[in-house]
């Protein structure tokens, strides 16, 4: 099964995606790693946005997403634009999406020692993390 692991950073979604093979994690390159949300005021800009993030999962044959929660209030609360970004994963056809905690990731990493494959970016380690922890969780 693959993964697809979703890091919220600003204006951007960030992605790995991972996948198992007989008990072993191995990273799946894709061509797109991030997509940005300019100017989420404007209507037009979200919904195409969320067409592209249509396209990237459709394109990609992406069924499962992990996303890294973000805190909704308090000193690390996460700015609006990430939750709109949250949404339009979260409204996607055909796609199990689900919110893993950055305690659940963090444990699953302490667990199982994730190691981080060289072909990554730096920016896409918690997305990879993320998949990694969804997987050895077993979340569908």
């Amino acid at each position: 099964m693959n993964i697809c692991g979703v890091d919220i950073k600003g204006s951007e979604a960030i992605f790995a995606v991972a996948t198992r093979a007989s008990g072993v994690l191995e990273h799946r390159p894709l061509a797109i790693k991030k997509m940005a949300l300019e100017d989420d005021d404007e209507s037009g800009n979200v919904k195409a946005f969320a067409q592209q993030i249509a396209t990237f999962v459709r394109e990609n044959g992406i069924a499962h997403i992990a996303i890294k929660k973000r805190s909704k209030k308090g000193e690390f609360a996460g700015g609006p634009t990430t939750f709109k970004i949250e949404t339009v994963f979260q409204l996607l056809d055909d796609c199990d999406v689900v919110l893993l905690s950055p305690q659940t990731i963090n444990a699953q990493m302490k667990k199982h020692s994730f190691e981080l494959p060289a072909a990554l970016n730096k920016y896409q380690h918690e997305a990879y993390k993320v998949a990694c922890s969804a997987l050895m969780k077993g979340v569908k």
